[in-house]
């Protein structure tokens, strides 16, 4: 039998709702709240897009890796950077203790909430599209959820609510219950 798991490991593209979401999520939960892009810049001391420009997007997801791995604890919302589904070790070591929600968005509610693509720290190919890369993620993020939610036309109190009602069904959630 698989053990219970406590933790929600959020994944998808930038601009998908990760951070703000684990935020609001967190307070609803009553769970710690772990940001790995910036457990990254703490850790690296600089900016993703710094790390980008100065070592290349390999440099950054292997960065990505290395801190994701070290991530051990109960009880707390983690919200990847949208890289971590090309490391399969530090997703399966997330999975360990976590259940893995996808919040998914559209390409085009993406467009326009992000701006900032060129300056955001992206782990991209530099002739790589935002459609393309969208499209390589997708078949990532799809294969480490355990759970989906579709985010595109949600608010995040929305998107919050309904993480909230899955994880009650699933059957691998261990929720806090006081101390």
């Amino acid at each position: 039998m698989e053990k219970m798991k406590s933790n929600i490991i959020l994944i998808g593209m930038p601009g998908s709702g990760k951070s703000t979401v684990g935020v609001i999520l967190a307070k609803m939960l009553t769970k710690r709240y772990v940001d790995a892009d910036i457990l990254i810049q703490n850790i690296e001391k600089r900016s993703l897009q710094d790390i980008v420009d100065k070592d290349g997007y390999m440099a950054l997801r292997e960065i990505e890796q290395r801190v994701l791995l070290d991530i051990s604890c109960r009880h707390h919302i983690v919200a990847t950077g949208g890289s971590a589904a090309y490391s399969e070790p530090a997703m399966l070591h997330l999975k360990k203790n976590g259940i893995v929600v996808f919040l998914q968005a559209d390409l085009a509610v993406l467009n326009k909430r992000i701006h900032n693509y060129q300056t955001r720290g992206l782990a991209k190919r530099p002739d790589q599209s935002f459609q393309n890369l969208f499209d390589e993620r997708l078949l990532l993020y799809e294969k480490y959820a355990d759970i989906t939610v579709e985010s595109s036309r949600l608010t995040q109190e929305e998107v919050c609510d309904v993480i909230v009602r899955q994880l009650d069904e699933h059957p691998l959630y261990a929720p806090f219950r006081g101390k």
